[in-house]
């Protein structure tokens, strides 16, 4: 894949102060590039503890029933952040490449997609990811640790779909929608590739 173009958990928090609140990502906009949608789920059994973590396309936050409107609007914001600060800088091994790879493949191309190995390589410089169908063999490009994780699953389902599809036709594309978040991801790459490409000033005399 050229350059150019299971779910994270926050633990819990403590809260001083059942049932479920669906949010859109407009409710916290300038949260929207981490997930499409907030699930509040109110529980009598909490009293002081809060929580949240990915499933899918929406982020579930766990907390106390008796929190008031704006109790739950700040810590939705706080579980928010902490999310996505675990996720940018959590780095997966190779093993757990290939474990999520396996997840993903079973996901969105009901186990058709098979890669006999997955791992991360350091020799990538213009590509993001790369596959050899011949050898069910997938590899990574480093520069991806520490991007979102709905980026880094992107490129896997891009390569796994090149166990299927070898080529960039119309029937491989078909095979991607099947990844909601393959717009999202796109753009994600192509500014990063895009703010490598400016020019970078000379640093001032003293710094």
């Amino acid at each position: 894949m050229p350059a150019d173009s299971s779910p994270g958990f926050a633990g819990e928090t403590s809260a001083r102060g059942a049932g479920t609140r669906r949010r859109s990502a407009a409710d916290h906009p300038t949260r929207a590039s981490a997930t499409s949608a907030v699930e509040v789920r109110r529980s009598a059994r909490r009293s002081r503890t809060v929580s949240a973590y990915r499933e899918g396309d929406r982020t579930i936050v766990l907390i106390p029933a008796r929190m008031s409107e704006a109790e739950e609007q700040r810590w939705v914001s706080v579980m928010l952040d902490k999310l996505a600060a675990q996720e940018n800088k959590r780095i997966l091994g190779d093993s757990e490449l290939a474990e999520r790879a396996e997840r993903l493949a079973a996901q969105y191309f009901d186990g058709r997609a098979r890669p006999v190995s997955v791992r991360w390589v350091t020799n990538q410089n213009t590509r993001w990811g790369s596959c050899t169908p011949a050898e069910g063999s997938i590899r990574l490009s480093h520069r991806l640790q520490g991007m979102p994780e709905y980026v880094v699953d992107y490129v896997l389902v891009h390569e796994l779909a090149h166990l299927l599809v070898p080529g960039h036709g119309p029937r491989f594309w078909r095979l991607l929608d099947a990844y909601p978040r393959t717009e999202r991801a796109r753009g994600y790459l192509e500014g990063v590739v895009a703010a490598d490409r400016l020019p970078h000033l000379p640093a001032a005399r003293g710094e």
